[in-house]
């Protein structure tokens, strides 16, 4: 009879901060990490487009079910806009549909651009966009050749600094750092920015450098991870990333079984409970006079 294979020891939960590197998809990055990590259970925080390298959220384990709180912060980017030409996915991976040259868009013009483009805005995505339309992605109809009616929705860009300005022939490479909200388009900005300037416009180079709290500071590349695996245990995760919340044993275990707590004014949260050992108990949130649980890790 042959010897049992020993169960392999599931690595610990927690969230392995990713620079993705160009031209893989984030899909690719989970599947490299499943491969890494020893688990199958493995997802990401934020989808970045092929194109786009820099920060990715990924989770491990347990730490997969932070990623939907984790979704909604604040984000930052280094972008290049190009204005001169439009393309259908607003990127440098899609093909040009119009130019217009830029050589006479004067720099004041540009920054009036941005400027009105700052704040709480409504903002159309592109068309090849994750959206869902009538239960079908907007890029699965867009590249079906149909035209889809996307609506607006309110988005903030918080921050829209505009870092150089570079001219070559009809076009004009404007580098910029953005600051902005969940479900923001960078690639839409870039259009509505040629749009509004008479341009086009699209995006040629686009680097996440921040998702909430995590930043390039804390990411490691797909070869650096493959050698030693990096994961940002749980409770560290959710310190960094909501308001903390110390309980004792006794209220521990009751949310531990589902149980609720009296409010203490934290905000609506996520807000972390942690026990008196330090372990990560829940992620709940507060409403009214009772914090419910969003999501229970203890156990």
């Amino acid at each position: 009879m042959g010897t049992a294979r020993a169960k392999r020891t599931p690595p610990p939960s927690g969230l392995i901060i990713v620079d993705k590197p160009a031209e893989w998809t984030s899909h690719d990055v989970v599947g490299k990490l499943r491969g890494i990590a020893g688990t199958r259970r493995v997802g990401h925080a934020g989808t970045l487009d092929p194109m786009a390298t820099g920060v990715l959220v990924v989770g491990v384990e347990k730490a997969t079910r932070l990623l939907g709180h984790l979704a909604l912060t604040e984000k930052g980017y280094d972008a290049t806009i190009r204005l001169g030409r439009s393309t259908n996915t607003d990127d440098a991976e899609g093909e040009i549909i119009a130019t217009a040259s830029a050589a006479e868009v004067a720099e004041e013009a540009v920054r009036a651009g941005v400027a009105a483009l700052t704040g709480r805005i409504m903002q159309i995505p592109p068309q090849v966009s994750a959206i869902k339309v009538n239960g079908e992605r907007a890029y699965k109809r867009a590249r079906a050749g149909e035209e889809v009616e996307l609506q607006a929705r309110p988005v903030t860009v918080s921050g829209f600094e505009i870092t150089a300005i570079r001219r070559e022939g009809d076009l004009l490479d404007v580098d910029a750092s953005v600051t902005c909200s969940s479900g923001t388009y960078i690639r839409a900005l870039a259009r509505d920015l040629g749009a509004a300037l008479g341009t086009g416009g699209h995006l040629t180079f686009l680097r996440r450098t921040r998702v909430g709290p995590y930043d390039l500071s804390m990411a490691r590349t797909i070869e650096e991870l493959g050698r030693e695996c990096a994961i940002l245990p749980m409770a560290e995760a959710v310190a960094a990333a909501f308001p903390r919340r110390d309980v004792t044993a006794e209220e521990a275990s009751a949310v531990a079984h589902g149980g609720r707590l009296p409010a203490m004014g934290l905000g609506k949260g996520p807000i972390g409970v942690f026990a008196p050992d330090g372990t990560l108990v829940a992620l709940v949130e507060e409403h009214g006079r009772v914090a419910k649980s969003l999501a229970v890790f203890a156990g």
